[in-house]
């Protein structure tokens, strides 16, 4: 089939989210739908195959079900992406976790764990490295193996340099690598106090209590409601006067929520639990 051939209706998408929920527990129903046609469609072209093609096998082969989850989750990261969040963050949340004996911060979403080690060397930096720990979760297991081996191509470290001068941290972001021919592994002891792990936002519960969570560029892909379950599920995870980040494009705009957070910074969408 040419890929111009690939049409699936709204009807076809609903059936298709019914079907991955009864058969492997997984709930797209809250994605935004353009967001997750464009993907399907996508799958679709690439394996060449009919909708009907694409339900028998996502309810017979577990492998390919990986490789559909893999595709329609959203894996789009970089180092220190934005610097001026990561200024603000020094600047303004920095010297509150310090006040703490040790630190819990959540990674939401955290892909291939670069923004996990972003955050670990802004620690560093800050002289927090031996109280915090970091959690990087996200629904996806091929990338969070990825981020487990903390490797990334020269390639990618090249590009996420610039982000790094700009955040004004010290040195340059290869001190924070060891070279391995065409790729570069993270420090180990920048590994030390991180954990990666799978949560599903959209269907898990509060399995900690943090004084920080950065949930960055995820929020924009789920539609209103599910937003709303999943500020609710960080609004508990925080602990009194605990952080929330959300990406350049997000934002809180609930007002039951407005009333339970503050906004620290409104430019990089840095938010503080004040809620009771």
């Amino acid at each position: 089939m040419s890929d111009t051939s690939v049409v699936i209706t709204s009807t076809q998408i609903t059936e298709l989210i019914d079907l991955v929920r009864r058969v492997h527990g997984f709930d797209f129903s809250g994605y935004t739908k353009a967001s997750l046609k464009r993907r399907v469609v996508r799958i679709m072209q690439l394996k060449k195959m009919e909708f009907y093609d694409l339900k028998h096998i996502l309810v017979n082969d577990q492998y390919f079900f990986q490789y559909f989850l893999e595709e329609i989750t959203v894996n789009v990261t970089e180092m220190f992406r934005d610097p001026s969040f990561y200024k603000a963050l020094s600047l303004q949340v920095m010297p509150y976790l310090s006040t703490y004996q040790h630190a819990k911060i959540w990674c939401a979403g955290c892909s291939t764990g670069e923004e996990v080690y972003s955050l670990a060397i802004l620690l560093r930096e800050a002289g927090l490295s031996k109280k915090s720990f970091i959690y990087g979760t996200d629904i996806n297991t091929e990338v969070l193996r990825e981020a487990r081996k903390g490797i990334y191509s020269l390639r990618n470290i090249k590009s996420y340099a610039e982000n790094y001068q700009f955040t004004g941290l010290k040195g340059s972001i290869s001190d924070n690598f060891t070279i391995l021919y065409d790729a570069a592994s993270i420090h180990n002891e920048l590994k030390q106090n991180t954990l990666f792990s799978v949560h599903n936002l959209v269907s898990d519960d509060v399995f900690n209590e943090f004084q920080l969570i950065s949930c960055r560029n995820v929020f924009i892909y789920f539609e209103t409601e599910l937003q709303e379950r999943i500020l609710e599920l960080f609004y508990k995870s925080l602990c009194p006067l605990g952080y929330l980040c959300l990406g350049s494009k997000e934002t809180i705009r609930s007002e039951a929520f407005k009333r339970k957070f503050k906004v620290i910074n409104h430019k990089e969408n840095i938010y503080q639990k004040i809620g009771t």
